[in-house]
């Protein structure tokens, strides 16, 4: 359904990204931040449906600055490659390839951003530090309790599992107390929920998710 663009980050840097366009008219764009395993099926998965719920979707490949063409599985191997690539990534890096992809997007109108596991993170990130978006959607974001104060500038939704053992949800509470504008959802679910290429999917939980993301995305950027 997509393919592979390049796209320039403000420092220079060309990466790749995949691009999904919908069928009629776009409602707006929304760039699709990866996990650690680079963008992968799930990843090129997740930017397809969004394509098709009518926005121009663009996942950029986060890890090119480290390692071109990344394309991990699940497995204990492959997820001690991508986190062993992840510490390479700087933040600031991470931030600069988000936006690139927004910046792309706008050409759809209002861009908003999703991401999942590590890209939950840089959705976060991206919502206290890119200008110009309409809203955040952050998937089980690790690091984001380690940054409870770089508030997001742009409406944001967070989405989370109680069984995470990466994001404790007392933490997880504490966050939505800080931040009560924001919705921020807890789900009876595992860390990965989102992702039916791994053990632990959780179908009704990435399904109340997504319809609440569409719902928030609707709202915020068409």
């Amino acid at each position: 359904m997509g393919s592979m663009i390049e796209l320039t980050a403000s420092d220079g840097h060309k990466l790749a990204a995949y691009r999904a366009d919908p069928s009629g008219k776009p409602r707006g764009g929304i760039v699709v931040i990866q996990e650690i395993f680079g963008v992968n099926s799930h990843i090129k998965q997740a930017t397809d449906g969004f394509a098709a719920d009518g926005y121009v979707a663009i996942a950029p490949a986060l890890f090119d600055r480290v390692q071109k063409n990344v394309n991990l599985g699940y497995s204990a191997e492959d997820i001690a490659k991508g986190r062993e690539i992840r510490a390479k990534v700087t933040d600031d890096m991470a931030v600069k390839d988000a936006e690139a992809a927004a910046k792309a997007a706008s050409s759809a109108g209002k861009v908003g951003i999703a991401g999942y596991c590590w890209g939950g993170f840089v959705t976060w990130l991206a919502a206290a530090k890119i200008s110009g978006l309409a809203c955040a959607v952050p998937y089980y974001g690790g690091g984001i309790l380690d940054n409870t104060e770089l508030a997001p500038r742009v409406p944001l939704m967070g989405h989370f599992g109680d069984k995470d053992p990466h994001i404790p949800v007392e933490g997880v509470k504490k966050l939505a107390a800080k931040y009560p504008q924001h919705p921020i959802f807890i789900y009876s679910a595992d860390h990965g929920f989102n992702c039916d290429h791994r053990g632990s999917y959780n179908a009704a939980a990435a399904k109340q998710a997504r319809e609440r993301t569409i719902e928030f995305l609707r709202k915020h950027v068409g």
